[in-house]
């Protein structure tokens, strides 16, 4: 931000003489640097502060020019004005239609008030006192903790199948929705959407205003899907705790969603998907791209090992470039862990549903039998064709980015 005041060549339509309509904003100051956006249009940018202070002075009704002289005089240098206020286009920060345009109150979002019902602190003890419940009823009655064999609740792997990944979806949208909630109790907006990571489909919930909250305010809904998930699994034990003894088909049930459940949990030990885990961890470190600087980190360790040159990392923010150095590492430990629960999960849970397929398809099973296994391998097939097709989506998405 230290060349001249011309914007000709930058913003040809400027009038350094007119105050810019910027829309409400909100400022969030950390360290050095402002976190700057509009909960209008639900962006939000991270300036630094002499870049901040430029801004509040166009908010406050400076012209282009005024708040560039008044930067002159009290910094001693010059300002690309025109730069900073295409930015601040860019971002959809400038209300379009001139200063004409009136700048009205912001529609306050909806669930406001359920969302402060739920994370109210009465809740938030309740759901302590259950969870703690179904953990001593766990230590009790050992057959309550999860454990693989809860999963082959019937002789049906369609059904099986079905309960795992269409069951799950009230959960899955259960565990969005206390993120959602968590932050529409702050005033925040959220979308949700479908997305991937790596093989595995997921429901994903946006809250891009979360950046614009004091940082402590943003541990409750990072957290919230994790408290979800806890509780799900709490009332699902305690349930099949309640039932087991009246015939077992409820509590096997319960049992079944409360160990796909309890995996869906241990997920979020998979840091280098970017899981909430890791998001809680950026967000209690001030990191602004961790993943990214991390992977380097670990892509120089193998070019240091080949005798390849190592990669550049100033590009990387510097709080990113020193926690990179020791989460790099942990990055490897969610790799293990993933190896881990690949070889104790997914591997006997695979070939026990394989070997009883391969033994149902080869005539060793009634006709029933045969098409439950044929059933499951449409499932599985169109499971991966979705997860094709959304890769697919993303690739195009990047390139005509």
């Amino acid at each position: 931000m230290h060349s001249s005041t011309d914007s000709s060549s930058t913003a040809p339509g400027l009038d350094l003489d007119r105050p810019v309509p910027l829309r409400q904003l909100v400022y969030l100051p950390e360290a050095d640097e402002v976190t700057i956006g509009s909960p209008e249009t639900d962006t939000y940018a991270v300036f630094p502060a002499d870049g901040a202070e430029l801004v509040r002075m166009l908010a406050e009704g400076l012209t282009p020019r005024e708040a560039a002289e008044n930067y002159r005089t009290t910094r001693g240098e010059s300002v690309d004005i025109a730069d900073l206020i295409e930015t601040l286009v860019d971002l959809d920060l400038v209300r379009p239609g001139g200063d004409d345009a009136a700048a009205g109150p912001v529609t306050p979002v909806r669930w406001q008030r359920l969302g402060r019902v739920v994370f109210s602190p009465p809740a938030l003890v309740g759901y302590a006192l259950v969870t703690a419940l179904a953990v001593a009823e766990m230590i009790r009655v050992p057959e309550l903790v999860p454990r693989v064999d809860n999963l082959f609740f019937s002789s049906s792997y369609t059904l099986v199948v079905l309960m795992l990944f269409v069951g799950q979806v009230p959960l899955l949208a259960l565990h969005e929705a206390f993120h959602a909630l968590a932050g529409r109790r702050l005033g925040l907006r959220s979308r949700l959407s479908i997305g991937r990571r790596l093989v595995y489909l997921v429901l994903e919930t946006s809250l891009d205003g979360l950046v614009g909250v004091p940082r402590r305010k943003r541990y409750l809904p990072i957290m919230a899907g994790m408290l979800a998930d806890a509780l799900v699994i709490a009332v699902l034990t305690l349930v099949a705790d309640a039932t087991r003894d009246t015939g077992g088909a409820v509590a096997s049930l319960c049992l079944a969603m409360a160990y796909a459940t309890a995996l869906r949990l241990a997920w979020q030990g998979f840091f280098y998907l970017r899981t909430d885990v890791y998001v809680l961890l950026s967000t209690v470190l001030g990191c602004v791209n961790l993943h990214a600087a991390a992977t380097d980190v670990l892509r120089n360790a193998a070019r240091r090992a080949t005798g390849r040159p190592p990669l550049d990392l100033s590009a990387h923010h510097p709080v990113d470039r020193r926690v990179a150095r020791w989460y790099a590492w942990l990055m490897l430990v969610g790799y293990a862990f993933t190896l881990t629960m690949f070889a104790g999960v997914v591997v006997p849970t695979a070939y026990r549903m394989l070997h009883d397929m391969w033994l149902r398809l080869t005539g060793q099973a009634s006709l029933a039998g045969r098409l439950d296994s044929l059933a499951l391998m449409l499932l599985s097939l169109a499971q991966t064709a979705a997860v094709v097709v959304l890769a697919a989506r993303e690739r195009r998405a990047a390139r005509s980015a």
